[in-house]
């Protein structure tokens, strides 16, 4: 396939913001237009999305979560009923 040179006019921070915007994708500026141009003309629609990334509070969540796993201070159930029984218990013990 030969490739041609497509030239568009924008604003610089348009520019910019659509150069930050494919990085975050993981594509360089062109690379996000050409994927872009592509589904616009075989969809009739383009979706593309930056990653989500998680919130600070998310990540503290995360790690404490990860620490707990590997201390092994966890509980595995092998139904809801268990986990509610767990729960039901541990609320007795508390009162």
């Amino acid at each position: 396939m030969s490739s041609t040179q497509l030239t568009i006019r924008t604003d610089e921070a348009t520019k910019t913001a659509i150069a930050q915007f494919a990085k975050k994708l993981g594509l360089s500026t062109s690379a996000f237009v050409m994927a872009a141009t592509r589904e616009a003309m075989e969809n009739g629609r383009v979706t593309l999305s930056a990653p989500l990334e998680p919130t600070p509070y998310l990540k503290e969540i995360i790690e404490e979560a990860e620490q707990d796993i590997a201390e092994g201070n966890y509980h595995k159930f092998s139904s809801a009923e268990d986990s509610l029984d767990f729960l039901d218990k541990a609320m007795r013990d508390d009162s």
